[in-house]
């Protein structure tokens, strides 16, 4: 597809993109950059804090995967619909408001007084999340219509989701050290102030109306829910939620199938290149949302460190990947989307592998050096899949697509959480063996789904 097509596409008179010179598009990129930043680092900055979360809150295991997975859930159900919000509203308006609900939310988590005041805090954040990443991918492919300068600014969009990922366990360990658990989440608010100075100075996006899918939104949300009550909670409560989750995720997908303009179309998986991207961005989230999880509770709870200690043990694991989401960028560019997948994929497998190796008497320091390869291995793997997954969908379905692809992602990290907390709720070593294993096979499977591509999405 040239040039001139794609703008044809993506411009409709006196749209978004005529607009855009370099300074604008900058801008924008900035303020994408910074968005997705903030929404990832609190997907990463909490973990590190938990156990002072804990004994603050007076809260168990359950209570603390609930920290969690209210943010990620809220995140990854709703996102199905904020994509495709994203499209409706434009998106520089979705992107607006989503960051001012997420900063306000933020500041509510910080002085939340107790456990479910929190929760219920993470739960509003994580909607404002929703509507944030899907408008500021959007954003960024509006910015861009030309595809190799799109996915260098791809590359560099996932770079500050990187970035964030990478400072959040050690601003997470560091705040909660040196002040208070709080702080990691009133550290949102100059970024959130920054990203929406930035929005005042980029073009509006162009508005696509399109009704609302409602009954298959909610079905999602209440499918996902029970089915994460059902993993944390286990006992009856757990049998009676797995219940529900199959009840309402049939319900999903007969609305679906149904609905003139699904929540989730599901045709859009008859293509090879989107079912390839979402399962391989599902298994980057599950391997390094679930790796993060396991051991920041490993140093702390078993190795006894303070949280700082243990936030500074995940910076040779997290220091490099902005580097590598770069250079994978160079890498697809180049060479297509398919070979950095597939060298961060097996990177990713074995690096889960060698984990597997480490026990409760493992030194820290080669504990932190063996988590390097992992991370590596996704940081290769998420940009290319990302660009593939925005080449296989038509230029006005971007925010849909970034909907769908981020919804897996934060559905599978949500689920890990719950299983590997499960997992080491019955004896740590042992549990976290076998979520590393799951990790391991789920990567290996999506590695040979990948190496079947032929040739990139959308090549000629």
């Amino acid at each position: 597809m040239s040039t001139d097509r794609t703008m044809t596409k993506t411009q409709p008179p006196g749209g978004t993109e005529r607009q855009l010179r370099p300074t604008s598009a900058a801008l924008t990129l900035t303020a994408a950059l910074l968005g997705f930043a903030v929404t990832t680092l609190d997907a990463s900055v909490v973990n590190v804090a938990l156990p002072a979360i804990g004994t603050e809150l007076k809260s168990g295991l359950s209570g603390l995967q609930w920290v969690v997975d209210a943010y990620t859930l809220a995140f990854a159900a709703l996102m199905l619909s904020t994509g495709a919000f994203a499209d409706r509203a434009g998106a520089s308006r979705a992107f607006g408001a989503g960051i001012a609900v997420f900063t306000l939310a933020s500041a509510a988590c910080g002085g939340a007084p107790n456990l479910a005041m929190l929760i219920g805090a993470r739960v509003v954040q994580g909607a404002a999340a929703a509507v944030v990443l899907p408008a500021s991918l959007a954003l960024v492919r509006q910015a861009y219509p030309d595809a190799a300068r799109r996915a260098r600014a791809v590359a560099v969009w996932a770079a500050g989701g990187s970035v964030a990922v990478a400072l959040g366990p050690v601003a997470g360990g560091a705040l909660t050290t040196a002040w208070d658990w709080r702080w990691i989440f009133f550290i949102n608010l100059p970024v959130g102030a920054l990203a929406l100075l930035s929005l005042l100075r980029t073009p509006r996006s162009q508005p696509r109306p399109a009704p609302l899918d409602v009954p298959g939104q909610l079905t999602a949300v209440v499918a996902l829910a029970a089915l994460t009550s059902a993993v944390i909670e286990g006992g009856t409560t757990g049998l009676v939620a797995f219940a529900a989750a199959i009840v309402a995720g049939a319900a999903f997908v007969r609305i679906e199938t149904r609905q003139a303009h699904p929540v989730l179309p599901l045709g859009l998986f008859r293509s090879r290149y989107v079912r390839v991207a979402v399962a391989a961005g599902a298994a980057c989230s599950v391997a390094f949302y679930g790796v993060v999880f396991l051991f920041s509770l490993f140093f702390q709870q078993i190795q006894g460190r303070s949280a700082l200690s243990a936030g500074l043990m995940f910076l040779p694991m997290t220091g490099l990947i902005s580097v590598t989401n770069i250079a994978s960028g160079k890498l697809a560019g180049r060479y297509g989307a398919r070979l950095p997948m597939l060298l961060g994929q097996w990177l990713a497998v074995a690096g889960l592998l060698l984990l597997l190796c480490v026990d409760t008497s493992t030194p820290s320091a080669a504990v932190a050096v063996l988590l390097v390869p992992t991370a590596l291995g996704c940081a290769l793997t998420v940009p290319p899949l990302t660009a593939t997954m925005m080449e296989a969908v038509p230029p006005d379905r971007a925010g849909l697509a970034a909907g769908v692809l981020n919804s897996a992602r934060q559905v599978a990290g949500g689920l890990a959480i719950a299983v590997f907390g499960a997992l080491v709720g019955g004896g740590f070593e042992a549990g976290m063996r076998w979520g590393l294993a799951v990790s391991a096979v789920l990567f290996t499977t999506t590695a040979v789904a990948t190496l079947r591509l032929r040739r990139p999405a959308g090549s000629s």
